[in-house]
């Protein structure tokens, strides 16, 4: 028998679902932040490029730069500073949570 997969969206099934009938839309890939502006990281499950692992969803952090046309975020994770990079589709104003 072969050892089952664990790959990074391995146990999401109900994690990363969007809501039945949702409309895609650009607007989400055209997001612009800026250097120390406040993001919450929201997995957008359409969009597999540049995703952030899932224990992540739901994080608040700052934005720190760019990385070609991803995000360098950076969060607290317990007691220390992680930091994640992710597309702008995956992030949402800390504001409009």
């Amino acid at each position: 028998m072969a050892k089952a997969s664990r790959g990074l969206r391995a146990g999401t099934r109900r994690k990363l679902k969007k809501e039945f009938g949702s409309k895609f839309t650009v607007t989400p890939y055209l997001k612009d932040f800026k250097v120390d502006e406040r993001v919450t990281i929201n997995q957008n499950p359409s969009s597999h490029k540049g995703m952030p692992y899932i224990r992540f969803k739901g994080a608040a952090g700052v934005v720190k730069g760019r990385r070609g046309g991803a995000y360098i975020v950076e969060i607290k994770s317990g007691n220390k500073k992680k930091t994640v990079i992710a597309r702008p589709e995956h992030l949402v104003t800390a504001d409009k949570r």
